[in-house]
């Protein structure tokens, strides 16, 4: 879904029209607020957004996206774009700011990559939600010794250090394979590092 953010009635026809002559599913929104009202954090797609509208502007409206954590990509529209606006947008994650009137084609391949970018995330955070998931089943044992085991810790050194035996060990570094989905100690580590950087 392409999401069209422009207080320019015009702007937004055009925009539409070029969008789905191209294919995509748009919805169109005179003002952030509107949008607002109508976007669920599970919404996928890209906006195409107005810099200056009534009310709440289109960095505003950046700014609110990601206090809500909503990380879906922004293609800012500008008539008159300023170099600290630009600046500032892109810092906050904007992945282009084009000046109007935007050429259609240039504009049909920021969205493409917009697209691509938007499943990227939506790919990651599946990913570390799936991870998350499995690691929650561990026992604070199994956590403890998983941990030791991927900073490198052998069985032996293990079963000394928490002062059980090598057997034990042995059998909760199974379990811990099992319920991570991990086949070997490299994608284990993969895991629990990617665990940490959430």
């Amino acid at each position: 879904m392409i999401f069209i953010v422009d207080d320019d009635a015009a702007v937004r026809d055009a925009l539409a029209m070029l969008l789905e002559a191209a294919g995509y599913t748009v919805a169109s929104f005179p003002g952030a607020a509107d949008f607002l009202d109508a976007y669920t954090p599970d919404t996928r797609g890209c906006i195409i957004l107005d810099v200056d509208m009534p009310g709440m502007d289109g960095t505003m409206l950046q700014e609110e996206l990601k206090r809500r954590a909503l990380r879906l990509p922004i293609i800012f529209l500008s008539g008159q774009g300023t170099i600290p606006v630009t600046v500032r947008a892109i810092k906050a994650g904007a992945m282009d700011f084009l000046t109007k009137p935007v050429d259609g084609s240039v504009l049909l391949a920021r969205v493409r990559e917009a697209l691509k970018q938007d499943s990227l995330q939506q790919e990651q955070a599946a990913d570390r939600q799936s991870i998350a998931f499995r690691l929650s089943t561990l026992t604070e044992r199994q956590r403890e010794i998983m941990m030791l085991t991927v900073a490198g810790g052998t069985s032996k050194e293990i079963a000394r250090h928490l002062d059980i035996s090598y057997r034990t060990v042995e059998s909760h570094r199974a379990h811990i394979l099992q319920k991570t989905g991990a086949s070997n100690l490299v994608e284990l580590t993969r895991i629990a590092s990617q665990n940490e950087s959430q």
